[in-house]
């Protein structure tokens, strides 16, 4: 092997459990994403903010998962100190590289990222695109074919524990814990598949088989887009990128009203804060949101690493604090316009990022400062 080239790394326990962090951090890439369109739709309710709260909280879920399959198998699952700077090239974990997306306000330009992060393999095949992990699902195969081709190394890990708490089954989470005489296994490789089956899909179907039959991810957020629900053509056609748009004829969805928030510099506005008379207010309610959510990430990390007799209680304190993100986000930084002054310099101040800006927020209209999801731990 030549010296300036690097043995791939062995898919070992090892890597299984690395990737499974990874795996928690890629679930929480997620959530800044989708909530960011949510928190600027004008009304906090109806279709669309149904849509994307329902993926939202089941990427939640998906994070739990991962943090109980890396706990079972003796790791620690690390949430507090996650850091993710938006916008983002690419996924945790190497997945879809070819993925430029940031924060930004409800649109059908982000839609179409929200597609491209829950896109199944079916249709991305169209794309020619040939990354090692061109999609989630594709990184989550890995991990699943690794946990097989380890059985007896996982199932001694499984066997010997850990710290770490497992969390969640008395609401339906999936827990992974050792029982004598059980392989440990199928019920991990049963745990990615149901990430697989609720969010990613690897299938050519749209919508899923398992769990009351409830539509992937990815055809949510393409109802919203083509503004229809999900409806088998008839006669039947099948499913490709060009044929796309056939599958979403049902119910007709409305467009919902949005705030017109300017999509997150990667500075997280601190040159139009600098510019910006009221920035003392501005930065006040920009850091309680922030402080709000690191805290959520806080009790995350303490229900699976804190007192396992309290971690169900820590995990319930974690949710209902989401709400406080709505509250901090919607009717306070919101409320806070950009001075038209400033919104004409944003050439000459982003003058590397503008087209991004201008593709995700229409600058001819009053802006306004969205949530900045900045991780203060």
């Amino acid at each position: 092997m030549p010296n300036n080239q690097t043995a791939p790394s062995p898919r070992d326990l090892g890597w299984i459990k690395q990737s499974l962090q990874s795996a928690i951090e890629l679930e929480y890439s997620t959530l800044p994403l989708y909530l960011s369109a949510m928190f600027s739709l004008e009304v906090q309710n109806y279709t669309a903010y149904n849509t994307i709260r329902s993926v939202a909280m089941e990427e939640m879920v998906h994070m739990a998962i991962a943090a109980n399959m890396l706990a079972a198998l003796g790791g620690t699952p690390q949430i507090k100190n996650i850091r993710i700077g938006f916008p983002v090239d690419g996924l945790p974990g190497g997945a879809e590289p070819d993925l430029h997306v940031g924060l930004a306000q409800f649109s059908k330009e982000q839609l179409k990222n929200f597609l491209r992060i829950e896109m199944p393999q079916s249709l991305l095949s169209e794309m020619n695109r040939h990354e090692t992990y061109p999609t989630i699902a594709a990184f989550y195969q890995a991990v699943r074919k690794a946990i097989v081709d380890n059985t007896d190394a996982v199932s001694a890990a499984v066997k010997a524990g850990g710290p770490a708490n497992q969390v969640g089954d008395d609401i339906g989470f999936t827990v992974i814990k050792y029982q004598p005489g059980v392989d440990p296994v199928p019920s991990l490789c049963a745990a990615i598949d149901e990430i697989l089956d609720q969010g990613e899909g690897t299938s050519d179907l749209i919508t899923t088989g398992a769990y009351e039959s409830e539509e992937s991810h990815y055809a949510k957020f393409a109802a919203l887009l083509y503004g229809a629900t999900y409806q088998e053509p008839n006669p039947p056609v099948k499913l490709s990128l060009k044929t796309e748009h056939l599958f979403f004829a049902g119910r007709a969805v409305g467009w919902p009203k949005v705030v017109n928030t300017l999509a997150v510099p990667a500075d997280g506005y601190a040159k139009i804060l600098a510019l910006d008379p009221n920035a003392g207010a501005v930065t006040k309610d920009l850091m309680a949101f922030d402080q709000a959510f690191s805290s959520v990430l806080t009790a995350l990390d303490n229900a699976w690493n804190g007192p396992a007799a309290v971690s169900w209680k820590t995990l319930g304190g974690a949710v209902h604090s989401m709400v406080d993100l709505r509250v901090l986000s919607c009717f306070n930084i919101l409320r806070y316009e950009i001075p038209p002054s400033i919104v004409k310099q944003l050439p000459a101040l982003y003058p590397t990022e503008i087209e991004r800006l201008q593709k995700y927020t229409d600058l001819t209209k009053p802006v306004f400062y969205g949530p900045r999801f900045l991780n203060t731990n």
